[in-house]
């Protein structure tokens, strides 16, 4: 049975696309102002400006449909960024064969024919049509021409078991390609619109067109991930992108941008970064279901967070989370949680901060009027462990039984509060400088150890820390 492909693209589930994933570069101007700059493969970044949308039916069919605009990069350079990307980049000449062809090879996950086939009748409206599957029975791919816009496309249906090919490919002209427009219309401009775009981009006498910033491209890249769901909407703020399927959202993120908003003023304020964020933008991606959340998980290889409500993923730069069964006031909690985690990877220049400070800011604000452990604790015994839990690593912050884990969580807590409640009391505030001068030592040595350790300065200023957190504790 081959069910109708438009019924296909707007009742199955559709998966967002990947962010294009980034390598970070620490930069410093000749003034000294630094600043993160996020680098990129040249293919990921066409890749994923490309696709336009993939969907999945219950049955395991996938149609992912691809438009062509720009060549394909021959050489894959590891250290562009959009800015630089953008500028370089040309439009495919649709009567280019070879980068046409190479374009194609690229997106199809078939080797392509040495002669394609073409339908017995080439449908209305289009100059070209060719299907690339060979003799695979599997996958049907198909590469068309529109007649407007003059864009090479390609489309990939991954069939179900039993699925027959000739029938698909009746499916495919009837219920796609004659309804192409319908489908997709808002990303098929015409060629007089795209005119006069270019016409305003041109350069004039004495004014010269005002270039996209990182941010702004950045933007637009995660808007084009959910651009062709029905189902998604995008909340945009100065600092952020809020992309959503969430059943009648609308207010609900849109509070939730104006709390991102503010808490990440909060998060600068209590934990200062010496980096210009001027070019960072924060992205969250929050779906509906926990199936679509452990679907995307599974789409991206994002191993070992099955058990989690939302992560923050620093290759991708976005936040991705769910709609728990607690509703949007819980909700409410993990992002702030997560969020921090995404403020002070860019605070850090996507270098890893220590748990006792990542993790332990993270619970801080996720409530921020807590004053509860909600363990039982020994102050005796945590204030002798404290400074090996501050110069732990991940393996062994998150190592141990979920009780030992609950402890490591809580003890980063506890340090995070006593640096805004109860180290500004001691007397001369001996403290007072351990956030900055940390996020300054991991930026100059890149090693958690070493930043904590200098964050205090000595060892004596360390062990008077204990002590004086040890007080505080006693006191609550």
């Amino acid at each position: 049975m081959t069910p109708l492909l438009a019924a296909l693209l707007w009742f199955a589930e559709p998966a967002p696309l990947d962010m294009p994933r980034a390598e970070a570069y620490l930069m410093r101007t000749s003034t000294g102002r630094m600043y993160l700059e996020d680098r990129f493969d040249e293919l990921d970044l066409w890749t994923a400006k490309t696709v336009l949308g993939r969907w999945n039916d219950e049955d395991g069919r996938t149609f992912t449909l691809a438009k062509i605009e720009n060549e394909a990069p021959l050489a894959h350079d590891a250290a562009v960024t959009r800015t630089t990307y953008e500028a370089a980049a040309a439009r495919l000449d649709p009567k280019d064969e070879i980068r046409r062809d190479y374009a194609f090879a690229l997106l199809s996950p078939l080797p392509l024919p040495e002669e394609p086939e073409r339908p017995r009748q080439k449908p209305r409206g289009y100059r070209d049509v060719a299907y690339l599957h060979g003799t695979n029975t599997a996958s049907l791919v198909c590469a068309f021409l529109p007649e407007n816009p003059r864009v090479w496309h390609l489309a990939i249906w991954d069939l179900a078991e039993g699925d027959d090919m000739e029938k698909s490919k009746e499916t495919f002209e009837e219920e796609f390609l004659a309804k192409r427009e319908e489908l997709f219309g808002k990303n098929l401009p015409s060629e007089a619109d795209a005119k006069k775009r270019a016409e305003r981009r041109a350069d004039k006498p004495g004014r010269r067109a005002a270039k996209p910033s990182e941010r702004e491209l950045l933007r637009a890249d995660a808007r084009h991930s959910v651009t062709n769901y029905a189902s998604w909407r995008v909340t945009d703020a100065e600092e952020f992108s809020v992309l959503d399927d969430l059943p009648q959202g609308e207010g609900f993120i849109a509070s939730l941008t104006n709390d991102l908003s503010r808490m990440r003023a909060r998060y600068a304020k209590t934990v200062p970064s010496p980096l210009d964020g001027s070019n960072v933008l924060a992205v969250a991606r929050i779906f509906r279901t926990r199936g679509e959340y452990l679907a995307a998980l599974d789409d991206n290889d994002v191993e070992g967070m099955e058990w989690s409500a939302a992560y923050w993923d620093p290759l991708r730069r976005e936040l991705v989370a769910y709609l728990p069964d607690g509703g949007e006031k819980e909700l409410l909690k993990t992002i702030r949680h997560e969020a921090f985690h995404q403020y002070l990877s860019y605070a850090c220049s996507m270098i890893s901060a220590s748990p006792w400070l990542n993790e332990g800011y993270a619970q801080y604000f996720e409530d921020e009027s807590a004053t509860d452990w909600g363990i039982e604790v020994d102050l005796e015994v945590l204030a002798e462990a404290l400074p090996a839990i501050m110069a732990m690593d991940y393996g062994d912050f998150y190592s141990g039984t979920d009780e030992e884990r609950r402890i490591k969580y809580r003890t980063a807590w506890s340090i995070a509060k006593f640096l805004e409640d109860g180290a500004p009391k001691v007397r001369f505030d001996p403290f007072k400088d351990v956030k900055r001068l940390y996020i300054e030592k991991i930026l100059e040595h890149r090693d958690r150890r070493t930043a904590t350790f200098e964050a205090f300065g000595t060892k004596e200023n360390l062990e008077k820390f204990v002590a004086e957190w040890k007080k505080f504790w006693e006191k609550e």
